[in-house]
């Protein structure tokens, strides 16, 4: 072989090598992307209005919108919202910690447990107040971010689109961060488009 020969060989093997590790971290990056199906044990697109009202009870009708119903937690402030459509089908399920009840009660301890807490988390385990870090960590990096406020708080919205994982799936999860804790503070979870 001649010695031009040689450094293009070297040189095409670095380029094989350099390939298959781009694609590799590639894939290695993809792998971290989870879909999300359920928050609050709900399945927007699938599960029907009976299946909240068995969880949480007290569904009451939002008095913003005919078609949302909402339940809120007095004790950790935590609200639900679902959306509902056609069929009386969930749309949209909201999770938020922005909860006002007319009165404020006076609640135990054991009222507080983290297992209450979990109702209002996703099927993968993300919940109100944690770490905005760890929702990178469970569904990789999103589709979007964008800085929004909600009255005086300054918040950090992530969009993550779930199309490449079917149409079975909910299609749409925005997480709300506020910018100064950096904890989450809102988890929206669609069957269709925000």
């Amino acid at each position: 072989m001649k010695l031009g020969s040689r450094k293009s060989w070297r040189l095409a093997s670095l380029v094989a090598i350099l390939a298959a590790m781009t694609q590799a971290a590639t894939g290695l990056e993809n792998s971290k992307r989870a879909n999300e199906r359920t928050l609050a044990g709900l399945r927007p697109g699938h599960d029907k209005i009976v299946a909240p009202q068995k969880i949480f009870r007290q569904l009451n009708r939002a008095a913003s919108a005919a078609d949302e119903l909402v339940w809120g937690d007095v004790c950790t402030h935590g609200e639900l919202r679902v959306e509902v459509g056609a069929h009386k089908i969930l749309q949209t399920v909201t999770v938020d910690t922005h909860y006002q009840p007319e009165s404020r009660a006076t609640c135990l301890p054991i009222v507080l447990a983290p297992s209450r807490l979990k109702l209002l988390a996703t099927g993968h385990g993300l919940q109100l107040g944690d770490s905005c870090d760890r929702v990178a960590e469970i569904y990789g990096k999103p589709e979007s971010e964008s800085p929004s406020v909600r009255g005086s708080e300054q918040l950090e919205l992530s969009l993550y689109s779930f199309d490449w994982a079917g149409v079975d799936v909910p299609q749409v999860m925005e997480v709300s961060c506020d910018s100064s804790s950096r904890k989450v503070v809102a988890i929206t979870l669609a069957a269709s488009t925000l």
